[in-house]
């Protein structure tokens, strides 16, 4: 039986997450997942999957805070606004319903010297209330949705 994706869960640089269900996604492409290995400083080795680049429409349905989620800046602003905010999603999980779940690494060169944004994320919420974010090192959401 083939494992099917119930949610991705999305990991802010800060600590947040924002878990998003898949009945809430409508378009969704991740371009060439890799597999890499190797560590930062003295941590563990590990294994990772970088992705070349994402895209994603969010419905309006999911902008709000999961009681699971540590959403500090959810809660003020919904999470549409925060990711509007914010363009520091790091890596998601993609959650199957046998509670496995793969982790993907996003593109990502700091916009500035503190480090926390990526310049390669845009996102906007389009006049249909819907959320697009693309994560990209050649294009934006605006070349991709035209919106």
């Amino acid at each position: 039986m083939a494992k099917e994706m119930t949610h991705l869960k999305f990991y802010f640089r800060n600590g947040e997450t924002w878990t998003v269900e898949r009945r809430t996604i409508g378009d969704l492409w991740i371009k060439q997942i890799t597999t890499s290995f190797g560590r930062i400083g003295e941590s563990d080795f590990q294994k990772i999957h970088p992705c070349g680049s994402f895209r994603i429409e969010v419905y309006p349905e999911a902008d709000h805070v999961n009681t699971k989620d540590i959403n500090l800046g959810g809660l003020e602003q919904g999470m549409f606004g925060r990711v509007r905010t914010y363009q520091d999603i790091e890596k998601m999980d993609i959650v199957f319903d046998t509670n496995d779940a793969d982790t993907v690494y996003f593109p990502y060169k700091a916009l500035d010297e503190d480090g926390m944004d990526n310049k390669y994320q845009s996102s906007v919420v389009a006049s249909n209330g819907h959320l697009y974010i693309v994560v990209d090192s050649e294009k934006t959401v605006k070349d991709i949705y035209h919106v």
